[in-house]
């Protein structure tokens, strides 16, 4: 980290040595060392990192035995199915997936594969089953916690949803089954109707959510009723450096991790709609909400009277919004840094990184910004509706 960190220092350095006594012999012997020295410290970071990694089975192998347990107390016939055990990732993500993967087999088992009795009179085997998959996409590990069980009823979710004052009867009849079915991730949310000693009352979805967004992560859900609950997780190989997004907004610069970035796009004043105080865009046919960091955090980040601006696109799970950016400064290897004792609780905001000119800058967690801009908005239109109620 820290030698990746003084490359980037010493690139930025070159850079600004060239356009200030141009391309004299001095300056193109130091280009040509500091290619070897990026040359050097690439190929040392990959050997770090292939020691860093360890395979999932480390994880994956303690599920047997917890579905065995799951199946003896609640009379089942459940099998759990492993593969990609000797898929690898970075120890540190590891050692934070483990708690997140125990609550979504726990899910599947107890409220998701039904009573032997019962998946009988559906026609289907007695037994049912858990398959617990890993693969690697790119720089990425994507986790499947699959059942064939009773899958998942958008009716439900929703009568509970709206029964629990998290969304209204007319903000439910806007949602696609993707965003219903997302709604099992909000705090407090449950459809269970048992208390068990091992799965609770269903509730703990919202901590899986925020502790695979914590890892830069994303987990999405495909469900059919009768048919079974596919829940997939999306993470990075390893924590400690990411590709990111550096840009600029107001008078503050920030990191975004480049895997959560879709597309960037210019966006005017005359392209932004308002609807129930909040700004949308259309992107390829497709309406999407339009976040500012001064919405979210205190503080005046970006002048809202500023008649073009840039719009990042990011991509979490299976939703877009945009971030209202003033100014782009490029595509960064990024060493992630922690925030420290005083400062790790500040929501939105994932870490630090050291620019190549020495500047230190905070890292979004764009999953906990979104996530915090639910939230106001939904405080925003409670408010509004009862007003003109």
């Amino acid at each position: 980290g820290e030698l990746v960190l003084a490359r980037n220092r010493l690139s930025q350095l070159l850079d600004d040595l060239q356009q200030e006594s141009g391309k004299g012999l001095l300056t193109t012997n130091l280009v040509d060392v500091s290619s070897q020295i990026d040359f050097i410290t690439s190929e040392l970071q990959n050997a770090v990192m292939k020691i860093r990694m360890v395979p999932i089975g480390m994880i994956f192998n303690r599920f047997p035995r917890l579905v065995r347990d799951i199946s003896r107390e609640f009379s089942k016939k459940i099998e759990l199915e492993i593969l990609g055990a000797d898929t690898e990732l970075d120890k540190s993500v590891i050692e934070e997936i483990g708690d997140p993967l125990v609550h979504l087999v726990r899910n599947s088992a107890d409220h998701g594969i039904e009573p032997p009795e019962e998946r009988l009179k559906k026609g289907k085997p007695e037994q049912g089953i858990i398959r617990l998959s890993a693969e690697h996409e790119g720089e990425h590990i994507i986790i499947r916690v699959q059942d064939d069980g009773r899958g998942i009823d958008p009716e439900k979710i929703l009568e509970t949803a709206i029964r629990k004052k998290i969304l209204t009867e007319e903000e439910a009849a806007q949602l696609t089954t993707p965003e219903i079915l997302n709604l099992i991730f909000a705090p407090g949310f449950s459809t269970s109707e048992k208390v068990t000693n091992l799965s609770g009352r269903g509730v703990g979805m919202d901590v899986v959510k925020t502790n695979i967004s914590r890892l830069n992560g994303t987990v999405s859900i495909e469900s059919e009723p009768g048919k079974g609950t596919t829940f997939i997780l999306k993470i990075p190989l390893t924590l400690a450096i990411i590709q990111g997004l550096v840009v600029e907004i107001g008078n503050d610069t920030f990191a975004i991790p480049l895997s959560s970035v879709v597309e960037i796009i210019r966006t005017h004043q005359r392209d932004i709609h308002h609807i129930q105080g909040v700004e949308l865009i259309r992107v390829r046919e497709k309406t999407i909400p339009l976040l500012r960091l001064s919405t979210i955090f205190k503080g005046n980040h970006v002048n809202h009277e500023k008649p073009a601006y840039y719009s990042v696109i990011i991509g979490i799970a299976n939703q877009q919004f945009a971030l209202v950016v003033d100014r782009l400064i490029g595509q960064n290897e990024i060493v992630i840094k922690p925030l420290g004792t005083f400062l790790k609780n500040i929501p939105g905001i994932a870490g630090t990184t050291i620019l190549g000119d020495g500047k230190v800058i905070m890292i979004l967690d764009v999953g906990e910004i979104y996530q915090m801009f639910q939230e106001k908005m939904g405080e925003f239109q409670h408010v509004d509706s009862s007003v003109n109620s």
